[in-house]
Order: C-alpha cells, then structure tokens, then sequence
C-alpha cells in the first residue's frame, strides 16, 4: 500500500460532515421519488383519458351494446390480473370523467396541466359531486395549493367551500395594503361550519370554545391552511387589568396573530370595539419585527350585514366578521346516550382506510 492511499485510509472520520452530506443525499432521493410518483400518475391519467375518448366514441359508432364494459373488464383483467384500475366500476369512472371534462374546450385540448397531476380518486370526487366545470377547476386548483388529501377533499367540496371562501364581511381594504389586504380576504370564509360539535341549546361562548379546542384537528381544517394553534384564554396585560383572548392563532402565509372571538349571539357593535382593543394589545405586546399586522376575526350565531358594516367602517384595526352553524345541537338528555365524537371519527378512519379499488 503507498504512502498516498494509507493517508486517504487513515484520514480522520467526520460525523458532522458525514452527517450533512448523507441529508442531503435523501432529500435529493425523496425529490426522485415524487418527481417519478408524478410521473406515473401522469401517465396513467393520460392513458385514462385516452381510454375514456376511446370508449365513447366506441359507444357512439359501434354496435356493441351494453355488455361492452363488462366484456372489456373481463378480458383486461385476465391480462394484467394485479391492476385494479380495470375493474367495471372504474371503466365507468374513465368514461364519465372523459365525458365530463371533454365538454370543456380548453381542458379537451390539454387536459395534462388541470387534471393529470391530480390522484385519479381525487378527480372521480370532483366529478361525483361538483356540477360544473367551474366548481370543479376550483376544487383542481385548491387542491394542488394545500395538497389535500381525498377525505380532505370530499370534506371541503360537500362542505360549500367555494360558496363560503373569501365572503366574511371585512375591512381589510381599508386597513392593510394591497398584496396583504387581498390575501386575508381570502383566508376567511362566511359561514363557518362547525359540523364536528355537539352542543347542547343553551351552550355558551366557553363551551363552545373549549369543543373547538377539543376537536382542533377539524377547528384548524375548518379554518383554512396556513393558520397555527397558539392557545385559548391566552392572558394581555393593560395597565392594572388583565384580559384574556378567546382563541390566538398565527397565520403562516398572512405571517400575522389573528385573534378570534366567538360570540354565540346576534352581532352587537359594541362587539368589534372590544376586539378592536385586543388587537392593538397584541400589536403592542406580541408582534415581532417581520410580523404583519394583528387581524381579528369575529364569530357570531348572526348579523345584520348593515349594521355589521357601520360598526366596521371606522375602526383602524383588520377585522372580519363572519357568522357560524351547527349542523345539529343535542339535549342534555341525549348526549350520553349517542356515540361520542371520537368513535365517529375512529370508525370514519377506518372506512377511509379501505382500499380505493
């Protein structure tokens, strides 16, 4: 062995360096992985779509009647038994996703750039529960923005999303600048949907907050991407009196706290004061260098949109005011007697862990 290679074998072990090198060399291996996972997907979309072309226009000119699906099915499935996209039930999915999309002009050209980077369940969603192609696109775009899940998915299209999205009655225009001021119009939705709680008639603002607590998970789905949970009754120091925040949230892309208030009553305008004040006691205590302005966001059972309008017109602080439902209260009387929140949710989870075939 010469002198050049005893020095390489001999020379010292770097862990930190060794480290450093070997993270990298994962998130460049990850990076492969989804770049060839969007590849495949991709191409099996493009396939579908092709598929899906292909046996309309086979129903429109041949005679083959209505066993042509079946048939098809069988005779693919005897040659690639492990694929499961060719079972009836998923040919008929290829055919109505061809025959819904193919009516919109600019998607039947180059379906590639709204729809094949999107999972196929996702897409079969869209079409079983979107009326329009319009609906549809949006439900595209939102998904590709948060990377929702189908679940996540399903939630948000059955939820009125896009009704809802951008709708709280604001006065960001006033009060923010441009670029910031049309993004947080669009953080908030009016209404909320608080489907996930049971409450009892009579509940009141505690109450409620802490359910929205308990069940923060759908709170923050409910909410929108981007916002942080930072803590409920979270204490502000003024002067000789201590005040306490409902609900204290940040928000990733607004890079701002956004205090909520929940009022389980009609909308009194001596309610945007109160928040009005909470948010210049943030400013003042909370908000760092680099932070954007505080913004409230005022939950009530109601409003009168003009009287809501009045109150907002003046104050100097963002604020958006939005109203929230409950799909269903219970009476004290039945609660005990009806599956809890938690065993819903375990046993949608294992629904949702059923195969896609």
């Amino acid at each position: 062995m010469n002198d050049e290679s005893m020095a390489i074998v001999d020379k010292p072990f770097a862990p930190a360096d060794y480290r450093q090198w070997l993270g990298d060399l994962k998130t460049r291996f990850r990076q492969i992985q989804l770049k060839a996972a969007i590849a495949v997907n991709a191409e099996l979309l493009q396939f579908y779509w092709e598929l899906g072309a292909d046996i309309v226009s086979k129903q429109a000119t041949q005679a083959w009647g209505s066993g042509f699906l079946a048939k098809l099915c069988q005779d693919l499935m005897q040659e690639f038994p492990d694929v499961k996209g060719f079972s009836k039930r998923n040919l008929e999915q290829i055919r109505r996703w061809y025959a819904f999309w193919s009516q919109d002009t600019a998607i039947a050209k180059q379906p590639a750039s709204q729809l094949l980077v999107i999972p196929w369940w996702h897409n079969v969603v869209r079409i079983s529960k979107c009326h329009s192609h319009t609906e549809a696109l949006y439900y595209v775009q939102q998904t590709q923005a948060h990377g929702w899940s189908r679940a996540v998915l399903t939630h948000q299209i059955e939820s009125g999303l896009r009704q809802r999205d951008g709708k709280a009655l604001t006065n960001f225009a006033q009060t923010l600048p441009a670029p910031q001021s049309d993004l947080a119009v669009q953080v908030l939705k009016d209404p909320y949907i608080f489907d996930f709680l049971s409450l009892t008639p009579e509940h009141n603002e505690r109450e409620m907050e802490r359910a929205l607590i308990d069940h923060i998970t759908q709170f923050l789905l409910e909410l929108g991407a981007g916002f942080a949970y930072m803590g409920r009754q979270v204490p502000l120091q003024v002067g000789e009196r201590e005040f306490f925040l409902d609900l204290l949230f940040y928000h990733a892309r607004l890079h701002c706290y956004m205090v909520v208030e929940l009022k389980t009553v009609d909308f009194e305008p001596e309610f945007v004061g109160k928040l009005n004040f909470y948010l210049k006691a943030v400013d003042e205590q909370l908000r760092g260098e680099g932070d954007a302005p505080t913004i409230g966001l005022l939950l009530c059972k109601s409003k009168d949109r003009l009287v809501a309008e009045y109150a907002l017109s003046d104050m100097h602080k963002p604020l958006g005011l939005a109203t929230y439902t409950l799909s269903h209260t219970l009476p004290e009387a039945l609660r005990d007697k009806l599956p809890s929140i938690e065993a819903l949710e375990a046993e949608l989870g294992a629904d949702l862990g059923e195969s896609d075939a």
